[in-house]
Parts: C-alpha cells; structure tokens; sequence
C-alpha cells in the first residue's frame, strides 16, 4: 500500500496515479491527446482568468480518498473561487475533487475504463465530468450517474453549475 506523501516523493517523472494505494503508471499521451488538452485547458483557463476560479494543467494530482489513499489527474480541471478559497494555497496533491474534471480520450482507452473513471470523479464529489473523445467526434457530460449527455459537432455544453457561464460547443472542445 502506497500513501499520497509516498506517491508525491517519488522520483523521476511519468502519469502515475493511486488507486485505494495501488500505484499506477501509464505511458506518455500521444501528441494529439496532449493538445487537445492543452486547448481545453486553455480554454479553462481563459474563463478562469475573467470570471474568477483556478484552472488546472494535465497531470495535476487531485486526493480524492484517504486510508487508502486514491490521486487521482484529469486532463484539465477547474475549481471555483469560493472552493479555491477555502483550500488556498495548495503545494501538495489538491484536497478534494474539482469542481470540473476533463477526461481526454485516448486510442488505448476503453469505454468501461473511461465511463468507470468519469462516474469516480463524480463518486468522489465532482460536479461534472467531461469526457472529450476526439476520435469518435464526441464529447460526454456527466452529472451524475444518471445524467449522462453525449453532445456532438456545433452541441453546446452547459458547465453549470460547476462552472457557471461555461458553455463551449463540442467543436471548441474537440478541437481545442
């Protein structure tokens, strides 16, 4: 059983995640995943830095669970003003979820790893979860378990409440 603190000392770099204590590595994101979350990211970004929030870079450890231990990194994330507040500043792993965590979808991923990640986020107290699949032209919101949308093409994305006046088309998405 690994810990948070034992994850965070560990040397080198690499995706690395903790499940219930259970380090897991995964292998580099292909060229075009990380660009698409680089330009979600950036448009996270761009929306926190005019109506207020934090914006979060790929690979940002978020502490979901403790004893055992489970960090877990989405491809972009996003945590409110009040909520930024109430945690401040943060060196570690951030204490909690987001408030909106982006999965990019990677050709290695399957729908079961993907679907289950995104219902975790929400398990863990995640307002909502994109899951951005570029290769099947389609970005999936989740609310929770039973508000699932799957949005295409020029599809606008309401983000709120989790981010309020967030409300990209798929496309921008798709394309970021």
């Amino acid at each position: 059983m690994m810990s948070a603190d034992d994850l965070l000392a560990l040397p080198g770099a690499g995706r690395r995640e903790l499940i219930e204590g259970e380090l897991r590595e995964m292998p580099p994101a292909g060229a075009d995943h990380g660009a698409v979350a680089l330009g979600i990211g950036a448009l996270i970004h761009g929306h926190a830095a005019e109506h207020g929030g934090r914006a979060f870079a790929a690979e940002t450890g978020f502490l979901l669970a403790s004893g055992p231990d489970t960090v877990r990194a989405p491809d972009a994330a996003y945590v409110s003003d009040a909520h930024a507040a109430r945690v401040g500043s943060c060196p570690g792993y951030w204490p909690g979820p987001p408030d909106l965590a982006v999965e990019v979808v990677s050709p290695s991923d399957t729908f079961t790893a993907v679907h289950s990640k995104a219902l975790g986020w929400l398990e863990a107290g995640c307002a909502l979860v994109l899951v951005v699949d570029p290769s099947a032209a389609r970005v999936t919101r989740y609310r929770d378990a039973t508000d699932v949308t799957i949005h295409a093409a020029g599809d606008v994305i309401d983000c709120g409440p989790a981010m309020p006046g967030f409300s990209p088309t798929a496309t921008a998405l798709l394309q970021a």
